[in-house]
């Protein structure tokens, strides 16, 4: 059975072409939101002329997309995206406004000479929360999504903690996968099937000591359940050993297949 990694914090993703493509989307994204704010005059800053109002506008958006990543991408864990999004969100915001604060009232002073003063950091601040939460929400809408992978238990560890949620008619079964149908969860495995009333996020964070993946908003998967693959209409399924198919999203299609699932 494959080890338990050292860094439990899950992390995001740093390979450094996956952050490029990440930065890539939102700052584009970024950059649109950037140039309707400048042509509608937006909270009334930027200067009298669309060519300063254009300059104030994407260089803002532009450094507050590109810290906002580097924070997503170094200081959250990458678990938390799946299973507390919301929380997530919150914390990047938090972190960015105070930079965010003194980076437009630096801009304010540069481009309409207003002064540098607690008074304005004051008068800025709920229009900077407001755009930071707004520019967070849209990149969270545009960002390139991972799927979340457990992994098998080190040699002496406890069961996962899921395994104890089981149903007493499965409690010795081999567990295949867990699927997401309104507020319960659709248990898998070689004893059959039954239901449970919990999170998918929140089962996935117990399901660590067995390795698989959530491969759909609504799937996870266990790696050895995993039969064959049928692909169709460019969409790809994972059969289990029941005959189940278990979706594949194809935002998690390029990541799957990269660490051998097919």
């Amino acid at each position: 059975m494959n080890e338990a990694p050292t860094d439990r914090r899950e992390t995001a993703d740093r390979n450094p072409r996956d952050i490029a493509a990440t930065w890539l989307r939102i700052i584009a994204a970024a950059l649109i939101v950037g140039v309707i704010m400048a042509l509608s005059g937006g909270f009334g800053v930027g200067g009298a002329t669309i060519v300063s109002r254009l300059a104030y506008w994407l260089l803002l958006v532009a450094i507050g997309s590109t810290v906002g990543v580097l924070v997503g991408v170094y200081v959250m864990p990458r678990a938390w995206f799946a299973r507390r999004p919301w929380l997530v969100w919150m914390a990047i915001v938090l972190v960015l406004w105070p930079p965010m604060i003194l980076i437009v009232m630096v801009a304010n002073t540069l481009v309409e000479h207003t002064p540098f003063s607690m008074a304005v950091a004051l008068k800025v601040a709920p229009s900077t929360l407001a755009t930071t939460a707004a520019m967070t929400a849209l990149a969270f809408l545009v960002r390139r999504r991972e799927p979340i992978e457990t992994h098998g238990r080190a040699n002496g560890a406890p069961p996962p903690r899921f395994i104890g949620r089981l149903p007493a008619k499965l409690a010795h079964s081999e567990l295949w996968a867990v699927e997401a149908e309104d507020h319960y969860l659709r248990l898998h495995t070689s004893l059959g099937q039954d239901l449970i009333l919990m999170r998918l996020g929140d089962a996935i964070a117990e399901l660590e000591g067995i390795e698989g993946a959530r491969t759909h908003r609504s799937w996870w998967v266990a790696r050895a359940a995993v039969q064959r693959v049928e692909r169709e209409d460019g969409r790809a399924r994972l059969v289990l050993p029941d005959g189940a198919e278990a979706p594949v999203s194809r935002a998690y299609v390029k990541t799957l297949r990269a660490t051998g699932w097919f």
